[in-house]
């Protein structure tokens, strides 16, 4: 009977499905620290020369984009969660209208780590290709 009901395959799919994110979750673990103070020096610069703050109150970087519309704000928050879910890391954010506000912080770890900064990094791709591709020109706040 539970061949009938397709229990066998179903159990079978439900088992081999953690294997195939065992790689990219090893991967995600070497990222998993929390930044050296020699590690978290260099990138701190970076992500402000980006416009991103730290944040004074937890160990977090934090960054409002603005965009020209609702639409070019949503696809860029589209295109984020889409990189976020293949990471298993995602980000605490607030958007209104044509504004998104972005905290990166690792909650495992109670604070920053490399998967903050590859998350960040990826943003700040995706805010040029939405005020660049998109619109033609760059209608954000914090420019690059």
């Amino acid at each position: 009977m539970a061949a009938a009901l397709g229990v066998r395959g179903a159990t079978r799919r439900l088992l081999a499905a953690p294997t195939g994110r065992t790689a990219g979750l090893a991967a995600m673990s070497a990222d998993a620290h929390l930044l050296t103070a020699e590690e978290r020096k260099q990138v701190i610069l970076d992500l402000k020369a980006a416009g991103w703050l730290e944040l004074s109150e937890r160990d977090a970087i934090y960054k409002e984009f603005s965009f020209k519309t609702f639409n070019q704000a949503f696809g860029f928050m589209s295109r984020v969660a889409l990189q976020a879910e293949k990471m298993n890391h995602h980000p605490e954010w607030f958007n209104v209208y044509n504004k998104v506000q972005i905290t990166l912080t690792s909650h495992d770890t109670g604070g920053l780590t490399k998967r903050d900064v590859k998350l960040a990094k990826f943003i700040e791709k995706e805010e040029r290709y939405s005020v660049s591709g998109i619109c033609g020109k760059n209608h954000t706040e914090s420019s690059l």
